[in-house]
């Protein structure tokens, strides 16, 4: 799971992207199996934005690797009142953004390709971080022994 800091940071950049993208109505990152990382989509449900947004996914890396087209980079869906925009960011992540019809669709894609390349940096480093395997620790060297007529008293183990 990612660790709380780097969820805000997430948060903070969909903030930042619907502040700088007006005609977003909402933004949310996931995993790619569907858990909410973190959003901004007032009136909207996320978690089953983010369990959608996993089922065309895996469609959809279907069609790219069926297609011989690479790997999955973006979708856009286009509905009677607006767009839903979908965009892989970093290897476990994917930004979905919900647009008004009126929005530019070539800003769209220049804003969340920004933003999902950012959050994808955020996530990716968080879980390497927290896969890495843990050191090896070393015992700590013991105590210095006492100098004669001193009663010290045993140390603890830390």
């Amino acid at each position: 799971m990612v660790p709380e800091a780097e969820v805000r940071e997430v948060l903070d950049e969909l903030q930042r992207l619907r502040a700088r993208v007006p005609l977003l109505s909402g933004a949310l990152a996931a995993s790619t199996d569907g858990l909410v990382l973190a959003h901004d989509t007032p009136g909207i449900e996320a978690e089953g934005v983010a369990a959608l947004t996993a089922a065309a996914l895996g469609v959809s890396i279907r069609m790219t690797e069926a297609t011989g087209r690479g790997g999955f980079r973006e979708l856009l869906v286009r509905g009677g009142n607006g767009y839903i925009a979908s965009y892989a960011a970093g290897s476990s992540a994917v930004l979905t953004l919900l647009a008004e019809d009126r929005i530019n669709v070539g800003r769209l894609h220049l804003e969340g390709r920004r933003a999902g390349t950012r959050i994808g940096e955020l996530v990716d480093a968080a879980l390497e971080r927290t896969e890495r395997p843990a050191t090896v620790a070393r015992p700590a060297p013991p105590p210095p022994a006492a100098a004669p007529g001193s009663h010290a008293l045993p140390q603890r183990p830390t």
